[in-house]
C-alpha cells in the first residue's frame, strides 16, 4: 500500500486523492491539502519508487493505477481524484480503467499522450551527488548547480533528500529504466469515462496544449480546459491560490 497522508476527518462527500508527479511526494502537497481539507478528507499519496512508498521493479501506469485504486479501497471506495504530471496520467488510466472508483477527476498539466522529453538527465545529476559530503541540503545543491542550473529545479529535486539518512528518498535506478514507460502512455488504452473532468494548465507551460484536445475529448468527453495565467508546469508550487480555488470550484460544483 502507498505511503498515505491523512488530512481532515471523513465528511459526507468523498475524500480526495492527490498523485504528485515525477520526483514528488506527498509533502510538496502539505499546504494545499490542508485548505483544501477544510471542506472534505484528503489522502496524499507518496507514489511507487518515491518517498516513504514501497519499491518496486515496475513503474508503468497500470501499476501507478492499481495502486491508487488500493488507496481508494481503503477509504470507502469512492474518491475525486487529483494529479499532477506523472500522478495525472495514472489518474486518468485509473478513471479509464476502474471508473466506479473516481467521483471527479483532476488533471494538472499533463495529457494521455506520450512525451519525448526524458528526465534521466535529472536522475544521472542526483546520482553524482556524492552523499558522503553533504552535511546541508546547501551542499547539495552547490553540487547538483552546474548540472542543474535552474534554482528552483534543485529546490523541489532537494525535497527528496534525506540528509540525515544520507539517501535519495526515490528509487533512481527504477525510474531511470523505466522512463521510456513515465513520459509515454499505454498503447490501446480502451473505454472512457463519463464523469466531470478538469483539465488545469499552466499558461506558460506546454504540456497540454489545443492540439492535446481532440485526444483528451475522445477518452473524457466532458473534460473541461482551463488555464492558470503565469504559471508552468508546476502550477500547484508557483500558483497555489488560484489552483487550489480552480480545484475547489470544480469539486464543489
Amino acid at each position: 500500500m502507498l505511503a498515505t497522508t491523512v488530512t481532515g476527518d471523513p465528511t459526507a462527500r468523498p475524500p480526495l486523492l492527490i498523485a504528485h508527479g515525477l520526483f514528488g511526494s506527498a509533502r510538496n502537497w502539505n499546504v494545499i491539502a490542508k485548505r483544501l481539507s477544510d471542506e472534505r478528507q484528503v489522502l496524499s499519496v507518496d507514489m511507487r519508487n518515491h518517498g516513504e512508498s514501497p519499491r518496486a521493479a515496475q513503474h508503468g501506469y497500470p501499476d501507478m493505477a492499481g495502486d491508487l485504486a488500493d488507496v481508494i479501497a481503503a477509504h470507502g471506495g469512492r474518491a475525486d481524484v487529483l494529479g499532477h504530471s506523472m500522478g495525472g496520467k495514472a489518474a486518468m488510466l485509473l478513471a479509464l480503467t476502474r471508473p466506479e472508483v473516481v467521483n471527479k477527476l483532476v488533471v494538472a498539466d499533463i495529457a494521455p499522450v506520450g512525451y519525448g522529453h526524458s528526465q534521466a538527465h535529472l536522475i544521472a545529476a542526483m546520482r553524482a551527488v556524492d552523499l558522503s559530503r553533504v552535511e546541508t541540503r546547501r551542499d547539495a545543491d552547490a553540487q547538483l548547480r552546474d548540472a542543474i542550473p535552474e534554482e528552483g529545479v534543485r529546490a523541489f529535486l532537494l525535497q527528496s533528500l534525506d540528509i540525515k539518512a544520507k539517501r535519495w528518498r526515490l528509487n533512481l535506478d527504477v525510474l531511470d529504466s523505466e522512463m521510456p514507460k513515465i513520459i509515454g502512455w499505454p498503447d490501446a488504452v480502451e473505454g472512457r469515462f463519463e464523469g466531470p473532468v478538469l483539465m488545469l494548465s499552466g499558461g506558460a507551460s506546454d504540456y497540454l496544449t489545443p492540439a492535446h484536445r481532440d485526444t483528451t475529448k475522445a477518452l473524457f468527453p466532458k473534460a473541461r480546459f482551463a488555464k492558470i495565467p503565469g504559471a508552468g508546469h508546476w502550477l500547484h508550487a508557483e500558483k497555489p491560490r488560484e489552483f487550489e480555488e480552480a480545484v475547489r470550484t470544480f469539486l464543489n460544483a
